[in-house]
């Protein structure tokens, strides 16, 4: 038995050893096989090989190609900085180069929805939530004094060869320091010092202007009204800080008016062209070599280029452009003091006897449209025999003109077309007096009592409560049926409003409004007016729709 162990052992042995070996030789095979393909690979004749030639360059221009050629060197980047406060001259303006008729506190995007340039207020925060305005990489808005110097950017381009550049206001905001490079600047070098001739926040447009001594590339401005859904545009500025990048893509889509902005003056053209962060302020340019807008703003949910940007017409910014160099330095626009419903509703037009026009929901007390005797419920239909078919047609109309014109208001009131002359005035004045009436005339809380009616409407109205401001009557919306008829018309944004009339026929409690509301059949217009019973003078609603 042990011998047979010890020849287990061995023959173990023996097996290993053989084992070891075999492996060993295919290793030294495996070498020997990989020198012999390297050396075969190294003694290989490549004389046959012929030696690759880079060709003479072809030219594949396309007309993209001529046009970037054309309008990139009047193109700018524009540089900024913040101080930190501790650093500031506490006795300079708060622009650093604030120009006339600047006022720092003003609203960035002053005015709103609805209103004719006089009443509403806009404000940036709306605008700021609901679009990344391609300053991402500025200034920390919601923690601003950081105690460090803060750097933002922005591109702009050339108008006139003297210096003047066309950029967005929002480049240069609260800037103490701003630089502008040019195409043919040495790159690294330190720009060049602008000024601020003037800037209107309503548009979000500037003027800045650098010192020269000879006459700089200028971009040719076209004439935005021809650009049409579908034409080939091209994008140039500083996205990410990459210079003078050229992008392509069309015009999507005209006339956008944004939420929170100031859309009574602000009518974008959309387009696909890629902007980013860092193009804000630079040219959106047709095939004809021609600025038809400039980029101001894009829709995005990751801070980047999504296919939806958006920029200011030409014609709108020619406009602001030639008031901002004149001597005052401001754009000065023409109001009457009005605020109106921003959309048109056939229910309303039809129960208020005018076809078409912009329906009143309020006027500013002592403004020129109530001193010539204006009121919430009239329906202006014309403005000096020009026929007024939106809102959008009566503010240019009106904004166009100077302060102290004199103009003529064709309105429609109880279904009888009346006349009036309206001395226009001017917006900033009218805006700031509004302001000033709206925060005068809050009136308390009301407090909702419970639920009286319930009408076959959808609608569930309460006789006001007391402490509501004197003069005020009607009935208050309490709650609205989801899908009913007033939710169809609206009604549910209203909720805790006050009901001050049922198709022209004043509500002073539950009575009234179940006494009206009784009597409508279907096939029959109705139009609630609602006011806030908080702030009762500050404009009515005009909710209509036809029962089902």
């Amino acid at each position: 038995m042990k011998s047979f162990f010890g020849r287990f052992r061995s023959s173990r042995l023996v097996s290993s050893f053989t084992l070891l070996g075999i492996v060993s030789a295919g290793i030294l095979i495996g070498s020997v096989v990989v020198n012999n393909v390297r050396g075969q690979e190294s003694q290989v004749n490549s004389t046959d090989a012929t030696p690759l030639k880079v060709p003479p360059p072809r030219d594949l221009s396309t007309p993209f190609t001529k046009i970037a050629k054309e309008t990139a060197p009047a193109v700018v980047n524009i540089d900024t900085e913040i101080l930190p406060k501790q650093m500031q001259n506490p006795h300079r303006g708060p622009h650093g180069m604030m120009p006339p008729g600047g006022n720092e506190n003003e609203n960035p995007n002053g005015g709103g929805n609805g209103d004719d340039g006089q009443g509403g207020q806009g404000g940036q925060g709306g605008f700021q939530d609901f679009f990344n305005r391609f300053f991402g990489m500025g200034p920390d808005l919601n923690n601003p004094d950081t105690g460090q110097e803060e750097e933002s950017l922005g591109s702009g381009f050339i108008v006139d060869p003297r210096g003047y550049i066309i950029t967005n206001y929002h480049v240069i905001d609260k800037a103490d320091k701003i630089t502008v490079r040019l195409a043919n600047d040495p790159e690294g070098g330190q720009g060049r010092p602008a000024q601020v001739v003037g800037f209107d926040k309503a548009t979000d447009l500037a003027v800045l202007k650098i010192k020269t001594d000879e006459p700089l590339p200028v971009e040719k401005l076209g004439n935005s009204d021809g650009a049409q859904v579908g034409d080939w545009v091209i994008a140039i500025g500083e996205p990410f800080q990459l210079e003078h990048t050229v992008t392509a893509g069309i015009i999507s889509a005209r006339n956008r008016t944004m939420p929170g902005a100031a859309a009574e003056f602000q009518h974008f053209l959309q387009t696909d062209a890629a902007i980013n962060p860092g193009n804000s302020g630079g040219p959106l340019i047709d095939m004809a070599g021609e600025v038809i807008g400039v980029n101001t703003a894009i829709y995005t949910q990751t801070d980047g280029n999504e296919g939806i940007g958006f920029a200011l017409p030409s014609n709108t910014v020619v406009n602001v452009y030639n008031q901002l160099i004149g001597p005052e330095h401001r754009v000065v626009r023409g109001s009457i003091g009005i605020v109106f419903n921003a959309y048109q509703n056939s229910a309303v037009a039809r129960v208020y006897g005018y076809k078409t026009g912009v329906m009143i929901s309020h006027v500013d007390p002592g403004q020129p449209a109530a001193e010539a005797g204006l009121k919430a419920g009239d329906a202006i239909v014309s403005v000096d025999g020009h026929a007024i078919a939106s809102g959008d047609e009566l503010v240019n109309i009106i904004s166009s003109h100077k302060p102290g014109d004199k103009v003529d208001i064709g309105y429609v009131r109880n279904g009888q077309l009346m006349h009036t002359t309206v001395t226009i005035g001017d917006w900033e004045k009218v805006q700031t007096a509004a302001q000033a009436s709206e925060q005068r005339n809050e009136g308390p809380e009301s407090q909702n009592a419970p639920g009286q009616s319930a009408t076959r409407l959808g609608i569930t109205v309460t006789d006001l409560p007391a402490g509501v401001p004197e003069g005020l009557h009607g009935v208050l919306i309490q709650s609205v049926k989801p899908g009913s008829f007033a939710d169809q018309i609206g009604a549910g944004d209203f909720q805790g409003g006050a009901i001050v009339a049922v198709n022209r026929q004043p509500i002073n409690n539950v009575q009234d409004f179940e006494r009206i509301v009784s009597g409508l059949h279907s096939g029959d217009d109705v139009v609630f007016e609602v006011v806030d019973p908080q702030n009762p003078s500050g404009g009515n609603n005009y909710l209509g729709g036809t029962i089902p």
